[in-house]
């Protein structure tokens, strides 16, 4: 299963190429994949370096909301962090 985090879009250059942050981190992405208009501030969603479509402000700042409260809670010890993950890691 891929989980893709919104990542806002902060800069874009002339290549079409934008940096976008996810939680912190920046890196580079393509915004060649998405077939509308992106601007500095829109929120997209990722995959292995292309930006595959936007998302809405609101629900991107909602999903953005979750994702903390679940890193605290995993920080914190509340969530055990092997929590969910059906066995695999014990192969």
């Amino acid at each position: 299963m891929c989980l893709s985090i919104p990542s806002k879009v902060v800069e874009i250059d002339e290549n079409n190429m934008a940096t976008v942050d996810t939680m912190g981190v920046k890196r580079q992405v393509t915004l060649d994949l998405i077939g509308e208009p992106v601007a500095v501030g829109e929120y997209v969603l990722i995959h292995v370096g292309f930006a595959m479509n936007k998302i809405d402000t609101e629900d991107a700042l909602e999903s953005l909301r979750i994702y903390e409260e679940i890193v605290a809670e995993m920080n914190s010890g509340a969530i055990d962090p092997e929590e969910g993950d059906m066995n695999y890691a014990k192969g």
